[in-house]
């Protein structure tokens, strides 16, 4: 049986690279549709519920970093693939989009080409993570709900804080070095400091209630219980 195009939707307040986006991802089979400002990203998001949102973060009503923020907060939204694509390159704006519940973080100016690749890299990844479900001691890991447990209580983690336990969970004990970590969850082509990894690590030992994922000063993290 014959699948839908993935549904993307791009919000930028600039017409020109709404305009060269959208027709090179349309070259490239998808289903594009545009915003201009915040709000009206939001609007057209629960209208068309897309697989992936781009957004711009300097817009007006809006900045893309409220509109990541009302969507995530809402269960649609929870699992869409949402990449920020702006003129703003600093270490700080890229923790703060990666911290809100970006999956990417892409610096202005980009060629269409280098984008649809991120884009293209994006879904690829996220189609392999299906893995098997972990228990580790009374630790439940299930990547199909994409749900932690602790004592049978429901534990809810953002989605890089959920792979990035997966990754260290998934081989209790060994050491996982930071750019390994970085290039697993966060992919070779995202940019992010190693003070991203350490703010995810901090919020997973927080919401778990667990000191389960240790430092190795200098080297990386392993989960041990």
């Amino acid at each position: 049986m014959q699948t839908r195009p993935k549904r993307i939707l791009i919000a930028d307040d600039e017409p020109d690279i709404l305009e060269i986006i959208e027709y090179n991802l349309t070259r490239e089979g998808y289903d594009v549709y545009t915003a201009k400002d915040g709000n009206e990203a939001i609007e057209r998001a629960k209208q068309l519920n897309p697989d992936l949102i781009i957004l711009d973060i300097m817009m007006p009503k809006k900045t893309g970093i409220e509109v990541c923020q009302v969507l995530r907060s809402q269960t649609l939204f929870q699992d869409t693939l949402i990449i920020f694509l702006t003129a703003l390159n600093d270490e700080m704006s890229q923790i703060k989009g990666l911290e809100t519940g970006a999956d990417d973080y892409v610096s202005k100016p980009i060629s269409p080409k280098v984008l649809i690749s991120r884009v293209t890299a994006l879904f690829r990844r996220i189609n392999k993570e299906e893995g098997k479900s972990l228990s580790i001691g009374n630790i439940g890991i299930d990547p199909a709900r994409f749900m932690v447990t602790v004592d049978n209580k429901d534990v809810v983690l953002a989605k890089k804080e959920f792979e990035l336990l997966y990754l260290l969970a998934s081989k209790p004990g060994r050491v996982f070095l930071r750019n390994e970590i970085l290039s697993q969850v966060w992919g070779t082509d995202i940019i992010v400091g190693d003070r991203t990894i350490d703010v995810h690590i901090r919020k997973i030992r927080q919401k778990l209630g667990l000191d389960c994922i240790t430092t190795v000063k200098g080297v990386g993290y392993k989960f041990e219980l």
